[in-house]
Formats: C-alpha cells, sequence, structure tokens
C-alpha cells in the first residue's frame, strides 16, 4: 500500500489509483525507456513523410507534441517537488522530536549528575557523623 500524509502528518492516506498511476508515470519519464520511447517517437514522426505527408504539417504535429509534452513534463516535475517537499516536512518533524527527546535525555542527565553530587556530599556528612561518634 502506498501511504502518503494527509496534510496532519500521520501518513493514513492511501493514495487513489489515477495518484498511483501518475507516479509510475512520473517516474518512468526519468528513465533510459522513456529516452528511447521518445527517440521513436520523433523518427516516427519525420517517417510520415514517406507516407506522403507534407513537411508544414509535419512540423505542426512536432510542435504541437512537443508543446504538449512540455506541458505535462512541468506538471510532472511539480508533482516530483511536491512530493519531495512533503516527505522533508516528514523528515523536520521528526528531527523536531529527536531533538526533544535528546534535550529531554540532556535534562535527565543533569539531574542524575546533581543526584550523584548531593549523596556524595550527605556521604562525606555520614563519614564526618560516625567519625565524631554521632551515629
Amino acid at each position: 500500500m502506498v501511504k502518503r500524509t494527509n496534510g496532519n502528518g500521520n501518513g493514513n492516506h492511501k493514495l487513489s489509483s489515477l495518484e498511483k498511476a501518475s507516479i509510475k508515470l512520473t517516474d518512468w519519464v526519468g528513465t533510459p525507456y522513456s529516452l528511447i520511447g521518445h527517440s521513436i517517437f520523433f523518427v516516427g514522426i519525420f517517417v510520415l513523410y514517406l507516407f506522403g505527408l507534407s513537411t508544414d504539417k509535419i512540423l505542426l504535429i512536432l510542435t504541437t507534441a512537443v508543446s504538449l509534452e512540455a506541458i505535462y513534463l512541468s506538471i510532472f516535475i511539480q508533482m516530483t517537488v511536491n512530493r519531495n517537499t512533503e516527505s522533508l516536512e516528514e523528515v523536520e518533524e521528526d528531527i523536531e522530536d529527536i531533538q526533544e527527546d535528546s534535550g529531554e535525555e540532556e535534562a535527565a542527565h543533569k539531574v542524575i549528575l546533581h543526584i550523584g553530587r548531593e549523596l556524595k556530599i550527605i556521604q562525606k556528612d555520614l563519614d564526618t557523623l560516625k567519625k565524631k561518634g554521632l551515629i
């Protein structure tokens, strides 16, 4: 199950099928398979010339395809930025929790050291009382 936070940081929001598909597609765009697929597509556009399509029409198709792809790529980039930002926010929360725990441990350590010093003082006082024969 793929999870993401739903704004409150508890990470229990199930992703919809559309979200899962868009994440997979976004991840695929950055692979060598995507490069090969795009190369085949662009070569295929120019092969249309062999089927009698005019250069003007081929360039119109190519320009339209490239423009649409640029729009989708910018959307994919923004989706990735949003996911990474959300992930970083979760990490920041974890770091804050760790820092709070560390601060609490440091305070507890100081208390233990203080108690140790106090016990040494009490022990010295008891030793002094024993030497004087009072206990």
